[in-house]
């Protein structure tokens, strides 16, 4: 028997526990694709920077907001999208993961995995655009961040929360004064972040190889926007970085972040901006293109203790033209930062190497960032090197030339021969001051030019070996005492005599 009440009460039931799922997207629609570029209609509420869904799962950024459509980057291929295709808003700004996770991986600049060792697990993102900390919640600069190049920590300090310009034309060694720097944290609790922005995938592969044979993964990221990916990633990819940056700075971290070069993340902006036809201004640049740079590098910066105290150090790259340091982004950067170390291409062939132009490098911090044994001993470094570098440009017009010039010439070709340093191969504090002290101190006027480094060298050793205190103290202390000076005066002494001996 059917009872028709038992039927009736179910369906009552059933009524009252129904729910309607009802889902409301917003979408517009394709009117035109290509160049790595969409214009899409109907989507009238987005937001500049909002991830924006395309059916094959690809995601672009709204880039242009018009009258009647916006302009969409789409990060990645463009092949499968075509006009008609439907467009849905996903009401995120773009965000990366961020955390201890992003530690020792290679991503992309979306946060997705490079180097087959999984998902990044972390469940934390950050918007890659966000506001820079403000004058309150900064301090200033007073924290050395050592590189381990003779002259860059001797002439050019770098502090924590600086942001120093590597510039120089091509294969002038930027891209190895930033990796020498990045080996040189190593024990001294200072993350590293390498931005590789439209470099070959193969140059990329390499840097991997170096970092890890060194054991520098261990504290290192690598955000990879490679030349074969398209004008939007590589666009995004600075941001990227900064934020998984800002991320451990709020955390009270050291940080150090190296953009690996802004000339070409300027030229993607170029590209995209053209294709969506905005106004080009000087050398083709869009006007807004100071902004871009500005708002990414203002992001760097030495936290105030209320905040942790973390830091954020940036070092850009940016390639010159045969020198042409007035060139428009060369010029926009060296206005924005702090300082720049400018590269040679006549040293780097003269076979100075790292080839750092002392007169055309400064550092706008300057001794703040400085420990007091290096003060003390590299104030005389660039007044020894600056008249060095006059009389030499002045001898060659001279026929000959009297002792006293003869003398200051072979003593600065000293200095320059102690400054110089084979690649990947960053000093400890202790080593740089040192062998900087023993140059000033005129104690090489009677070693041969081709002799200098052997004799630091060995010099060095000897130190360890025979006086251990003396490098120990400087390397604890960061500063030397009168007691010290006399001990190590006494010690080069005593070596010269061996080296000599020997010789």
């Amino acid at each position: 028997m059917i009872n028709a009440d038992e039927i009736a009460g179910i369906l009552k039931q059933q009524i009252k526990s129904a729910q309607t799922q009802v889902r409301e997207d917003e979408v517009g629609t394709v009117i035109e694709v290509g160049d790595s570029i969409a214009r899409v209609y109907g989507l009238d509420s987005v937001e500049a920077s909002e991830l924006v869904q395309f059916p094959n799962g690809l995601f672009g950024i709204v880039f242009n907001l018009e009258e009647d459509n916006v302009g969409v980057v789409i990060m990645g291929d463009d092949s499968e999208i075509k006009e008609g295709d439907t467009v849905r808003r996903t009401h995120r700004i773009v965000s990366v993961p961020v955390g201890e996770a992003v530690i020792g991986r290679v991503v992309n600049p979306l946060g997705q995995p490079l180097d087959d060792k999984g998902p990044v697990n972390t469940t934390r993102t950050r918007p890659i655009e966000t506001q820079a900390p403000n004058v309150v919640q900064r301090q200033g600069v007073h924290e050395p961040l050592q590189t381990g190049i003779k002259a860059i920590d001797g002439l050019i300090p770098i502090g924590k929360g600086q942001r120093e310009l590597i510039i120089g034309d091509r294969q002038t060694g930027k891209t190895a004064i930033a990796l020498d720097t990045i080996l040189n944290q190593k024990g001294k609790d200072v993350i590293c972040i390498y931005v590789a922005i439209g470099q070959k995938a193969s140059t990329v592969a390499q840097i991997y190889k170096i970092l890890t044979d060194a054991g520098a993964m261990d504290y290192t990221t690598i955000v990879a926007a490679n030349a074969s990916d398209p004008a939007s990633v590589r666009y995004i990819a600075p941001y990227a970085g900064c934020a998984m940056g800002q991320e451990l700075m709020y955390n009270g971290k050291h940080v150090l972040i190296i953009y690996d070069d802004l000339s070409k993340h300027a030229q993607a902006y170029r590209e995209i901006s053209l294709v969506l036809r905005r106004p080009p201004g000087r050398e083709a640049y869009p006007g807004d293109i100071f902004y871009l740079h500005s708002r990414l590098l203002e992001r760097a910066a030495k936290l105030s203790d209320e905040l942790g105290g973390g830091s954020m150090t940036a070092l850009p790259v940016i390639e010159t033209q045969q020198g042409d340091v007035s060139a428009y982004i060369p010029t926009n950067l060296i206005s924005i930062t702090d300082g720049q170390i400018y590269l040679d291409t006549n040293l780097f062939y003269q076979g100075i190497r790292p080839a750092i132009d002392v007169g055309l490098s400064v550092s706008r911090v300057g001794g703040n960032a400085q420990t007091k044994a290096m003060k003390s001993v590299a104030g005389q470094l660039r007044l020894e090197l600056s008249q060095y570098r006059d009389l030499a440009a002045f001898s060659k017009l001279a026929s000959d030339l009297d002792k006293a010039t003869q003398a200051q010439l072979s003593r600065g070709e000293k200095v320059t021969e102690t400054l110089k340093q084979p690649q990947f191969e960053p000093l400890d504090l202790d080593k740089q001051v040192i062998q900087i002290y023993v140059a000033v101190k005129d104690y090489l006027a009677d070693i041969p030019t081709d002799r200098v480094r052997e004799f630091q060298r060995q010099f060095y050793e000897f130190l360890k070996t025979a006086h251990p205190d003396i490098p120990a103290f400087i390397a604890d202390r960061k500063e030397l005492t009168d007691d010290i000076r006399a001990k190590l005066d006494g010690a080069i002494v005593e070596f010269k005599q061996r080296f000599k001996a020997a010789a």
